[in-house]
């Protein structure tokens, strides 16, 4: 298994030195400056690139220059996020008994238009934000969404989405082409996995509109919600990926948030199943040849097998990074550390950090409040030697289980241990004087 990790990471070193070798070849959409060096979007191969300080004087000259000392990837946040999860509407009739967000057929309070939603893409691209992940609810349903798309695309935002493929699918394939990736949200191979996820059987719309999308345009995968009840699928779920000729399977680990937090005792994975999650899904991978992306709360998962912490580095593994990486925004506007976080509190004034006034929140000492303090972990994140890869785990899933966002992620199994530990150790009562 770690085996296969370390192939990988020859693999990815290689694609990294290709997406160089393009970056002299055509001129990069745009560099960012650093602490660590520069962060390249290069448009061939369609890539961020994360360089040194030394490249990044190849690329632009006198312009590199830096105000504040050299540090290491990861030890401070960014400038700006990379990505940024916008929950557009919370608006879908589906009902899904695990939904992240609650959505419902009348949507949220006070969601945003599409000039309120402009004015967002506005500031994160002020505030150098590569990529949006468009969702909902559902944002397909949406008859402005070509025109939110157009707009991020005029910012040098690149805008990509998140679709159940249950509703707004033949407006959907209309601008499907101005999108950069679309992953059509599919929990299961089968009609009746799809059912024990969701509530109800959605099978086949889902794969219809897999197939429409993928009939438009290349970049089209899957988003799988892991849980219990498909872990047993997940090979079939990468047989369909590959069947369906898509770009990519993208495994999201079941979170309690929204309605999903009254489904968690039943939908989350067991102890085992997440031992196991690094080689089922090497094995599943690597057997359909399907490229895999895998949510960042798993990276406690994959550093239980041990691998080598510069190898996971070169594969680029981190963990939760919300509030640095990316942020998320509530349908009202509202500034979250990701998609599944809820928002900051209110400052002073009771007013709550608004996506459209990102730059002035981001450099904030208590900005994203847990989400930023996991340099100050507890026992056993604290001696972990993955602990500045992993970032003591998910924040939800602390929040939600151990009633702390600051607490070490009790689904890590090297915080299960811990735990098992500690309640075996034998009690020591000293008899009374």
């Amino acid at each position: 298994m770690l085996a296969d990790l370390a192939r990988r990471a020859v693999d990815l070193a290689a694609g990294a030195l290709e997406a160089v070798r393009a970056a002299r070849r055509h001129p990069p959409r745009r560099v960012r400056l650093e602490r660590f060096g520069a962060i390249v979007q290069l448009v061939a191969p369609r890539a961020l690139v994360f360089v040194d300080r030394a490249y990044a004087r190849t690329l632009l000259g006198a312009a590199a220059t830096w105000p504040d000392p050299e540090t290491a990837l990861g030890d401070v946040p960014l400038s700006a996020p990379l990505e940024a999860h916008l929950q557009i509407t919370n608006k879908c009739a589906a009902g899904c008994v695990g939904c992240y967000t609650g959505a419902s057929a009348e949507g949220a309070p006070n969601e945003l238009d599409l000039a309120g939603w402009c004015r967002a893409l506005d500031a994160l691209a002020d505030a150098g934000v590569f990529h949006v992940a468009l969702g909902g609810g559902e944002s397909a349903a949406l008859p402005w969404l070509g025109d939110l798309v157009d707009h991020a695309r005029r910012r040098g935002i690149v805008p990509n989405l998140t679709t159940s493929g249950l509703d707004g699918l033949p407006g959907l394939l209309a601008i499907a082409d101005r999108f950069g990736q679309i992953n059509v949200s599919l929990d299961g191979a089968s009609p009746a996995t799809y059912a024990a996820v969701r509530g109800f059987d959605g099978f086949a719309r889902a794969d219809a509109a897999v197939r429409a999308l993928r009939a438009r345009k290349r970049a089209v995968g899957i988003n799988v919600v892991v849980t219990r009840h498909n872990f047993a699928e997940l090979d079939a779920i990468f047989a369909y990926a590959a069947a369906r000729r898509l770009s990519e399977v993208e495994l999201l680990r079941f979170k309690p948030s929204g309605r999903g937090a009254r489904a968690y005792a039943d939908l989350r994975c067991s102890d085992a199943q997440h031992r196991a999650f690094l080689p089922t899904i090497l094995a599943a991978a690597k057997k359909h040849a399907v490229r895999v992306k895998v949510d960042c709360s798993y990276t406690p998962m994959l550093a239980h097998h041990a691998p080598a912490r510069a190898l996971l580095a070169e594969l680029a593994v981190y963990g939760c990074t919300g509030g640095d990486f990316l942020v998320g925004a509530k349908p009202d506007g509202r500034l979250t550390a990701c998609s599944f976080a809820a928002p900051p509190p209110p400052d002073a004034t009771g007013e709550r950090p608004r996506v459209e006034a990102l730059a002035a929140y981001w450099d904030r000492p208590d900005a994203f409040g847990a989400f930023r303090t996991w340099r100050a972990a507890a026992e056993p994140c604290a001696s972990c030697t993955y602990l500045a890869l992993c970032r003591g785990g998910c924040r939800v899933v602390a929040a939600h289980t151990a009633g702390s966002a600051a607490a070490p992620d009790p689904e890590c199994p090297r915080v299960v241990d811990h735990g098992r530990a500690a309640a075996a150790r034998p009690v020591v009562r000293l008899p009374l004087l």
